[in-house]
């Protein structure tokens, strides 16, 4: 059973900052793991993607301002988000692509979600 668990959502004002993390337990053959939200209103899309094997991938509208990084041994992902703006504001969710035994094929487990509200 694969579990996927972000934290480190909350609260903060224009040109703030906030990092969020995302573990991923259980047994795992990661192929990759990033970050998705969700606008009120509007559909879920990419923030940010790092594939196992392959590219780094990041909306345009928060490159130069997030960052993505992992600690393998951990499973774990992180998103750092500085200088936010107001169009941040989302739920953002965490998805882990997960094969079996290789990346040919997977399937994709995605958190609960944490809110990020960003404020003028």
């Amino acid at each position: 059973q694969v579990q996927v668990v972000e934290s480190g959502g909350g609260s903060v004002r224009t040109g703030g900052s906030l990092k969020l993390s995302c573990a991923a337990s259980g047994y795992i053959f990661r192929c990759g793991m990033g970050w998705y939200r969700q606008a009120p209103g509007k559909e879920i899309e990419l923030v940010s993607f790092t594939q196992t094997e392959g590219p780094t991938n990041y909306a345009d509208s928060v490159k130069g301002r997030f960052t993505i990084s992992q600690d393998n041994a951990k499973n774990t992902v992180y998103l750092q988000m500085n200088n936010l703006e107001t169009e941040d504001t989302a739920v953002y969710y965490c998805a882990a692509n997960v094969g079996e035994g290789t990346c040919t094929s997977f399937k994709t487990y995605w958190g609960q979600g944490t809110q990020v509200t960003v404020s003028s």
